[in-house]
This record gives C-alpha cells, sequence and structure tokens, in this order.
C-alpha cells in the first residue's frame, strides 16, 4: 500500500509559496509578479487621484463648474489653498444636480412665458403707427424699433428691448411684419400698419 505524503504550506518572506513534501525535497513555485505589481501599480495610481470640481477658470485645467480627476499632490498644495478647486463629496452632487434642475426648470419657465407672449402678438392684430408725412404715400423719417417697443408698452403693458426687434425700412405708408427675438427658440412675427398722420386732425374723424 502505498504510503501518504504530508504537504504543508507556508508563506515566506519572498512573494511566492513554499511547498515542503515529507521525505522529498522543498520545491517553491512563484507567483505571477507582474500581474501582482500591476494591481498594486493601479491601485496606487486610484488613489492618487482626486475628483473636484473647478470653484474658477483654471488655464490648461478647464473651466468654472467643470468635474475632473486631479493628482491629490496637485489638488492638496495648489487648487485647495488657492480656492480654485472644491473636492466633490456625495452631499455636493446632490446640490449640483438640484441646482441644475432649478435652472432647466428656469429656462422652461422662460421658454414658456415667450411661447405664450408670441401668442398674444397673433391676437392683437396690426400696430398701427402714425408718422407726419407729404404728398403720397411718403412718410417724414422712418419707424424705428424704439417706436415698436413703445407702442407695445402702451397698448399691451409689455416691455420688450429694442435689441430683439428686427424690422424692414419703414419710409411710406402700408402693412409691414416686424420680427421679435423673444426666446432663441421663440420667434415672434408683428404687424404695423404705417400711415400718415395729417396736420388737421380735425377733419379727419372718420379715419381709423
Amino acid at each position: 500500500m502505498a504510503s501518504s505524503t504530508a504537504l504543508s504550506l507556508s508563506w515566506s518572506s519572498s512573494p511566492c509559496w513554499s511547498h515542503s513534501f515529507n521525505g522529498g525535497t522543498n520545491e517553491t513555485l512563484k507567483v505571477s509578479e507582474r500581474r501582482f505589481n500591476f494591481e498594486v501599480v493601479s491601485q496606487k495610481k486610484a488613489k492618487k487621484l482626486r475628483k473636484v470640481i473647478l470653484k474658477e477658470d483654471v488655464t490648461d485645467l478647464g473651466k468654472q463648474g467643470q468635474l475632473l480627476d486631479v493628482k491629490a499632490g496637485f489638488f492638496r498644495n495648489f487648487l485647495l489653498p488657492t480656492g480654485k478647486a472644491q473636492l466633490m463629496t456625495p452631499l455636493l452632487l446632490k446640490e449640483l444636480k438640484m441646482e441644475d434642475e432649478r435652472i432647466e426648470a428656469e429656462k422652461q419657465r422662460v421658454k414658456e412665458e415667450a411661447q405664450q407672449l408670441a401668442m398674444v402678438f397673433q391676437t392683437v392684430g396690426a400696430f398701427k403707427v402714425k408718422r407726419k408725412g407729404g404728398k403720397g404715400k411718403l412718410i417724414f423719417g422712418s419707424v424705428t424699433a424704439q417706436d415698436l417697443v413703445d407702442i407695445i408698452k402702451s397698448q399691451l403693458q409689455k416691455d420688450i428691448d429694442k435689441r430683439l426687434v428686427s424690422l424692414p425700412e419703414i419710409r411710406e405708408t402700408g402693412e409691414y411684419i416686424a420680427e421679435l427675438k423673444l426666446h432663441p427658440d421663440v420667434t415672434a412675427r408683428v404687424k404695423i400698419n404705417e400711415r400718415i398722420e395729417r396736420e388737421k386732425r380735425v377733419a379727419s374723424c372718420g379715419e381709423d
């Protein structure tokens, strides 16, 4: 009957397993040092990085509000003491998400208000503008963006920035179309009815 062989395993000071067999010689089997070293180095590199959010623009790094992975030493020695970045935490990440949601909700509100105002302009018809003029259809001067926003203010009690107004050159009577860029995604089309204002208003009671 074959005699049994006892096997004992022990961890030596070097990264290897030492196998001792009774009645035989010691045999050493080394673990793959390359794989072991790679895992250790990878863990060290991961620990040396910090996820931060920039509190202001940093040259050659990123823009304010940007999330970045930076070396721990760079954050500790430069970004943190100069107040240029803040360490990202679960609580801060939650706060940033809530702020993003608030901003998106505000953007949507502004867009909806612009859409509602554009619908108002569609229902009011043409804004009548009167200018003094001579014979025929020619008027003195021209209708400006400021003229239009003043009329809108007086009739609708709405404040419109004249820089949002785009209108054709108006130097004679007739109907024209002006565009109001109320929002990047909303443009209102406004009708302008240009008429000549006569000197004797009393004699023209029948005029609209």
